[in-house]
């Protein structure tokens, strides 16, 4: 009972995701502000930044519906932790682990996004609406080839559980070679689900303020940059899972630190993506998820299948 407290709420459950992915927002930004020839924050800053906002005083407005209002930033940090008790972060099996544990991964990943989507409806203010018909729009653009780049190695595997994937693949090294494609498109999607450059038209600040959060202050919107922050380290502990499924099965401490390095590997391509580019309107993110990132998303399917047939007797 107490470990299983442990692992919960501390780690490698809510308190270690916090503090990772605090670490992983500071990396991001300086790295981001580096290759823009600016200084940065100092490493605090993201840690400062939520202890001022716990600090404030929650705001709500008045035609807003205030069930719901307080509701979607607890509700989309505890699907991203949730999450992570099925990814098997650097050791073959995951804290929890069933067969079909990669289908509500992915269900659950889905409910922040839809977090977004209520909790600027029903703040009721114009900016936060469009806001959040901006995060609902592009959930339809960029899931459908997320999931099938992630099912397709799965299929190679011949199991829907992230914890036999990681077995299979360790058992077969250079596997993982076969999905890079579906790894680059896994990328691209991961900008768009935590809406940054050149996806981050939901919150396109010289538009509309700060879309979906335009309303919200205090605790609740520090919940919720919390809860972005550990959906990008989940979101990136799931993609080293299934396209990087190196570091298993060679010790604890040495496979936590492959682990952790996978993860900011991850975001450093992630950071590295948004300053390259530059932010897209709403339709042209639609156009070239549909026309260019789905079918990619497809011959990578198409490629484990081939492969299947042929590596997998």
């Amino acid at each position: 009972m107490i470990a299983a407290f442990f692992n919960l709420l501390i780690f490698p459950g809510f308190l270690f995701l916090a503090i990772f992915g605090l670490a992983a927002e500071y990396i991001d930004r300086i790295i981001y502000a580096r290759l823009q020839n600016r200084m940065g924050p100092p490493w605090f800053q993201p840690l400062a930044d939520l202890i001022k906002l716990i600090a404030k005083e929650d705001v709500i407005p008045c035609e807003a519906n205030p069930r719901m209002f307080k509701m979607m930033p607890i509700l989309a940090l505890t699907a991203a932790v949730t999450a992570s008790f099925y990814i098997p972060l650097w050791g073959e099996r995951a804290l929890f682990s069933f067969n079909g544990d990669l289908v509500v991964v992915l269900y659950l990943l889905t409910i922040p996004t839809l977090t977004f989507f209520l909790g600027g409806w029903y703040s009721t203010s114009l900016f936060s609406k469009i806001g959040a018909m901006r995060a609902i729009t592009q959930l339809f653009a960029y899931e459908v080839p997320l999931f099938i780049c992630i099912l397709a190695p799965a299929l190679l595997a011949n199991t829907w559980s992230l914890s036999e994937m990681a077995a299979f693949y360790a058992a077969h090294p250079f596997y993982w070679t076969f999905n890079l494609i579906g790894f680059g498109v896994a990328l691209i999607a991961m900008l768009g689900k935590l809406e940054k450059v050149p996806f981050d038209i939901p919150e396109a600040e010289t538009e509309i303020v700060a879309g979906t959060f335009t309303e919200y202050s205090g605790k609740l919107l520090g919940f919720f940059k919390l809860a972005i922050d550990v959906e990008a380290v989940v979101g990136a502990s799931l993609l080293a899972a299934v396209f990087l499924p190196f570091g298993y099965g060679i010790g604890s401490y040495l496979g936590f630190v492959i682990y952790v390095a996978k993860v900011l590997f991850i975001i450093c391509l992630l950071a590295l993506s948004r300053t390259i580019f530059a932010r897209l309107r709403i339709d042209q993110m639609m156009e070239f998820c549909w026309k260019y990132v789905a079918p990619l998303a497809f011959v990578q399917l198409v490629i484990d299948l081939a492969l299947k047939g042929v590596l997998i007797r």
